[in-house]
């Protein structure tokens, strides 16, 4: 069988390189996300994952947030205008 990625809107930023959304600060004050300079620590229901300086933080259909490597973001999403 073959599948297709189902198209979706989702909101990201580059850590380190792009202003923090609303959404992400929102969690640095409830603790959900801890932030460094060079990374942040994002808690989510399979663990603590690390977003590095460089990565992308999404913020998924379903407001859950996570990294994703540069490489990776760039090549399954590309960007809307709004």
């Amino acid at each position: 069988m073959k599948y297709r990625k189902i198209p979706m809107v989702v909101e990201a930023f580059r850590y380190g390189f792009d202003p923090k959304p609303e959404w992400f600060t929102d969690k640095t004050k409830t603790l959900e996300i801890l932030t460094t300079e060079s990374f942040c620590v994002i808690k989510t229901l399979e663990g603590e994952m690390k977003g590095y300086a460089g990565d992308y933080i999404i913020q998924g259909i379903k407001g859950e947030i996570y990294p994703c490597k540069a490489y990776i973001f760039e090549e399954i999403y590309e960007e809307v205008e709004e």
